[in-house]
């Protein structure tokens, strides 16, 4: 615990708490705070609050006025004990509740009794179930009357991490790194640093992100926050988990925030437009929207990227000289990315086949775009000049999945995967084994994103500056002179972050 305290201060920490309920026994408090490198935070959590304290709850409270005694400079002490623990000496004392299912009705009575018990700093953290949980935490935050750090678990409520402190939260909390987690829904403080900028956003930084469910696996975040940290734009883009019933309701939550602007992925391509139908009469044909966007205007306005980022990808891997005129093209899926697809599919005069797991859904598409059906179970009797995948049949995490067997495909096809988490999924492994040309989903993702972030930011990049930048980003060779904070050295942040140990 005191390596990983000095590592975490020479990352640039300047507050880390210390877990010592993760000790295997009582903790040594003078030798854990005699030298620390930075301010800490003393926090023995009971099992009842998610904790690994296992000893009775008098050896808990000891351990904690032992921390006090010893001139601990944060102690954390649960709202129910509060009254038991004295104030002593410099420790500032955080009052804190957790619940670890709900965010509940009466959220705002609980943190007004809080702020009652003495505290230097109230900690309300909840669980956000909905969207609208994650607004009346950032607003309990941003109206508090004591000194608060506030925010919600899970997915639904990862942006409340990255945001809370544009509200008024004197720090939020990280983890050490990535693979240890010790609440639901924590980024690692490399990613609150580097990738989010966390010390640097305030209210009048522009809210971008990516709606989908799954989103985790998303590289859209890393991609549009390092080309706006590059282009010097002040704006924060975040992974969204919005299931698709809850759409609607989540984006009208997400208006009280003053979100600018959403990429769509599944499931959410063809009910975005339903939501905000203002598009042109291309992507209104298409029925399906990847980008949402506000318009010089200030209204709603929806596009699609994938359209033209698909058929130039593919277009890049064709012989000199030739077209998809007459090209036959087996497709699989019949979502959102496969309607924009298909439709490219048809303006270039290709001769296109569907199969989804849904013949009707595949039957609507092929009328759409004048091709022609066939179930999911005869795709592999298609001859085709050109497979493409929109299924999502072989990403991250189900590695293992293919969506066309290997003994179908056919030397000289040209094999296109819309997935690029991962980029080198099983079916462009089994396309490269068979001697088939592959497109990957990482050239299709580049181009939409670069349309896409001149669309949220009124900027213009070269493409050929967005592959290098994300090639670089996506390699097992660390370069963090891609994800450095230029400010870091200024001194001028205005927030701060806790970073668990």
């Amino acid at each position: 615990m005191i390596a990983e305290h000095q590592a975490l201060a020479q990352k640039g920490a300047e507050l880390v708490e210390l877990r010592v309920d993760y000790l295997s026994r009582t903790p040594d408090m003078k030798r854990l705070l005699a030298d620390r490198p930075t301010p800490t935070i003393v926090t023995c959590r009971r099992v009842t609050d998610r904790g690994r304290f296992r000893g009775t709850e008098e050896e808990r409270q000891t351990i904690l006025r032992t921390a006090i005694l010893s001139g601990a400079d944060y102690v954390d002490i649960e709202a129910d004990i509060a009254p038991q623990i004295r104030r002593y000496g410099k420790t500032r004392r955080i009052v804190s509740h957790h619940d670890f299912d709900q965010t509940p009705d009466d959220l705002e009575e609980k943190y007004a009794q809080m702020c009652k018990l003495d505290a230097d700093l109230v900690k309300i953290v909840t669980m956000a179930n909905r969207a609208e949980d994650c607004v009346r935490m950032l607003k309990l935050v941003e109206g508090a009357q004591v000194p608060t750090v506030g925010f919600c678990m899970g997915e639904k409520g990862m942006l409340t991490r990255v945001l809370c402190g544009a509200f008024g939260s004197p720090f939020t909390y990280a983890t050490f790194n990535k693979e240890r987690e010790l609440a639901p829904g924590q980024f690692s403080f490399d990613e609150m640093r580097k990738m989010f900028r966390y010390e640097q956003i305030t209210r009048k930084t522009i809210l971008l992100g990516v709606l989908g469910d799954p989103v985790a696996h998303s590289l859209s975040p890393l991609l549009h926050n390092t080309l706006m940290r590059k282009a010097g734009f002040d704006g924060v883009y975040l992974p969204l988990r919005v299931s698709a019933s809850e759409l609607s309701e989540t984006l009208d939550a997400y208006e009280q925030l003053g979100f600018s602007g959403y990429s769509a992925t599944i499931p959410h391509k063809e009910s975005v437009l339903q939501k905000y139908p203002m598009c042109d009469d291309f992507v209104r044909a298409i029925g399906a929207a990847n980008t949402v966007y506000r318009d010089q205007a200030g209204h709603w306005a929806c596009s699609n990227t994938d359209y033209q980022a698909a058929l130039d990808a593919i277009l890049s891997d064709l012989k000199p000289g030739e077209s998809l005129v007459g090209k036959r093209v087996l497709l699989l899926g019949a979502g959102g990315a496969a309607k924009a697809i298909g439709m490219a599919m048809q303006k270039s005069e290709a001769i296109t086949v569907v199969a989804s797991r849904t013949l009707k859904r595949s039957q609507a598409l092929a009328d759409q775009i004048g091709g022609r059906a066939i179930t999911w179970e005869n795709r592999g009797s298609e001859f085709a000049d050109i497979l493409i995948n929109c299924t999502p049949v072989g990403m991250h995490p189900n590695l293992n999945e293919s969506p066309f067997p290997i003994h179908w495909l056919r030397e000289g096809m040209l094999v296109f995967d819309t997935i690029y988490t991962p980029e080198r999924t099983l079916l462009i492994k089994h396309a490269r084994d068979r001697g088939c040309t592959t497109v990957t989903g990482v050239e299709m993702f580049i181009r939409q994103a670069t349309a896409q972030f001149r669309l949220f930011t009124g900027l213009k990049l070269s493409l050929d500056d967005v592959r290098t930048i994300f090639r670089r980003l996506i390699s097992p060779v660390r370069h963090d002179d891609l994800l450095a904070d230029p400010s870091a050295a200024d001194g001028n942040a205005d927030n701060g972050q806790v970073s668990d140990s």
